[in-house]
């Protein structure tokens, strides 16, 4: 381990080529081990006091705690050390390998969100815990790209960091006080397979799944009129059919239909709720068809969130930005801190725009601006 932690060009560096996907493809998917001992090291000799804390069902994924200090309350800076996969042919730049040209940082995760670390770790450069009131505590979770189990695991261990929480997600330097939940769901219908030349030989789950098609995009449209937030640049909760896929050959009556749908919740709606609503829909129809059904969450989902806008960290994020605390239509780690009494503002360098992209990038003049936000968060919920 170094004395100091190195500069910020060489840990953005060793973030970006150390390979992290996570992703519900188990080819894909790879331990962020890697990444969480760069981390420890760099913290380690910033002084920070470093756990390792092993995800549950997960080897070789792991979330790392480190803490500046001591007592209770105190900042989290917080962010997910895994990227989503990429196709690198696609690049123009090397995906693992950090790449400066025109004033942007090319490589996987420069927005999402590696490089968040690296800002922080070169913000807290020099401070000591007799600098500190309060406690700082750096977080740095697993699979926030594919399930949330690094999150969902604090949660399930009540690890209770502090009172406030900020996640680096690419906000573009714009703060975040609220965002929709995130459900995927599963319809399956099964019907009888049989001679295409005679409907009457078969049940046809094709057929019975446009009827459901049908039904669900006429529920979008209730929905979007029974749940409205003003906050949301699309106001109303949204329902996207995103993948279906059945049957084996033209000339079989279709006997297996399943249909994949993405549905994002404003904070005012549960999931328990809608996912009710959706089996009473399917089973209906199914029933009057004669097929076999099944609705099942595609993975547990991300609850809706919202901190009030009263809350100390957000109006710390709006002075120190200059910008109102918006709403995003996408999810984030952030509805768990929030069940472990964090209150919780999501505010990053990046950019949504540039995350998931091929030549995904971090514009240098971010990086400044960032340092000053961190270290304003650090003096307003530690030091003074």
């Amino acid at each position: 381990m170094s004395p100091k932690p190195p500069s910020l060009t060489s840990m953005l560096e060793a973030l970006i080529a150390t390979p992290s996907v996570s992703s519900v493809n188990p080819e894909l998917d790879q331990s962020n081990e890697a990444v969480i001992d760069l981390l420890a090291d760099w913290l380690e000799a910033a002084g920070f006091r470093t756990e390792r804390m092993a995800v549950p069902e997960r080897p070789g994924k792991f979330n790392l705690i480190a803490t500046l200090g001591t007592g209770p309350g105190g900042l989290v800076l917080a962010g997910h050390t895994d990227t989503v996969p990429c196709n690198a042919e696609r690049w123009r730049h090397d995906p693992f390998r950090l790449t400066e040209d025109s004033g942007r940082l090319y490589g996987l995760g420069t927005s999402d969100m590696k490089s968040f670390f690296g800002i922080v770790i070169e913000a807290v450069r020099g401070l000591t815990p007799r600098d500190l009131r309060q406690p700082l505590v750096v977080l740095a979770t697993a699979d926030e790209e594919s399930s949330m189990r690094g999150a969902r695991a604090l949660v399930q261990a009540d690890r209770a960091l502090g009172r406030y929480a900020l996640i680096g997600e690419p906000t573009g330097l714009t703060p975040v006080r609220l965002h929709k939940g995130v459900m995927w769901e599963a319809v399956r219908l099964i019907g009888q397979t049989g001679h295409a030349s005679d409907p009457g030989l078969g049940r046809n789950a094709l057929d019975g799944m446009q009827e459901v098609m049908g039904d669900l995009m006429a529920w979008r449209e209730e929905l979007g009129q029974r749940h409205r937030h003003p906050a949301f640049t699309i106001p109303g909760p949204t329902l996207n059919l995103g993948r279906i896929h059945g049957g084996v050959n033209p000339n079989l009556i279709c006997g297996d239909c399943e249909l994949h749908l993405d549905l994002r919740l404003l904070p005012d709606m549960r999931a328990e709720d809608l996912r009710a609503e959706l089996t009473h829909r399917v089973a209906a129809i199914a029933d009057r068809r004669g097929l076999e059904w099944q609705v099942a969450p595609l993975f547990p989902g991300i609850p809706p969130t919202e901190t009030p806008r009263e809350s100390a960290i957000v109006e710390a994020g709006e002075a120190l930005t200059g910008h109102t605390a918006e709403a995003a239509n996408f999810g984030t780690e952030a509805p768990f801190f929030n069940q472990l009494g964090m209150e919780t503002l999501i505010l990053g360098p990046g950019n949504l725009a540039q995350a998931h992209q091929p030549d995904e990038y971090l514009e240098t003049a971010r990086i400044p601006p960032t340092l000053e936000l961190l270290k304003g968060m650090i003096r307003r919920f530690c030091r003074d």
